[in-house]
């Protein structure tokens, strides 16, 4: 099963729409934690919101994570050890009102198990693929992790 966050502040369109697309040419159910989002999305399983317990039952579940740049979803997935497929919320499309979750992608792109589209099209690519890298116990520890994010948004 594929999990797809949005968070709980905004919807996504774009990134539902690209998974709504891709669900009838993948293998497996995708549930989408969607947000305010009023549009119908016939090929995906919806949950508007998530209890923090039903939320991390849906990562352990999941074989892989697709999400905005939220830094929550980014540690959650590591905590888990799940590989995560990103698609950062861009300003110029109205998804949000700074560029920072492109930002904060370019940044976690180097880690292992964070693989980025970044575009839509790119999603199909990655969501295929059974051999995505997992987050590994090497490089930053989290509490250094953590301290770089701040540091990234801070500065």
């Amino acid at each position: 099963m594929i999990f797809a966050t949005v968070g709980t502040q905004l919807p996504y369109p774009r990134l539902i729409r690209a998974l709504d697309r891709l669900a009838t040419e993948i293998d497996e159910p995708i549930i989408a934690q969607t947000g305010p989002d009023p549009r119908p999305y016939p090929n995906l399983d919806l949950r508007l919101y998530l209890t923090p317990s039903a939320f991390r039952a849906l990562v352990s579940e999941a074989r892989l994570i697709v999400a905005h740049a939220g830094v929550g979803t980014i540690l959650t997935a590591r905590d888990f050890g799940k590989p995560l497929v990103l698609l950062p919320r861009r300003h110029a499309e109205g998804e949000h009102r700074n560029d920072h979750q492109m930002a904060t992608a370019r940044e976690v792109a180097r880690h292992p198990g964070i693989h980025v589209a970044w575009e839509a099209s790119d999603l199909a690519r990655l969501l295929m693929r059974r051999d995505l890298s997992l987050p590994g116990p090497g490089g930053t520890s989290r509490p250094q992790l953590v301290q770089r994010i701040r540091d990234f948004i801070d500065g």
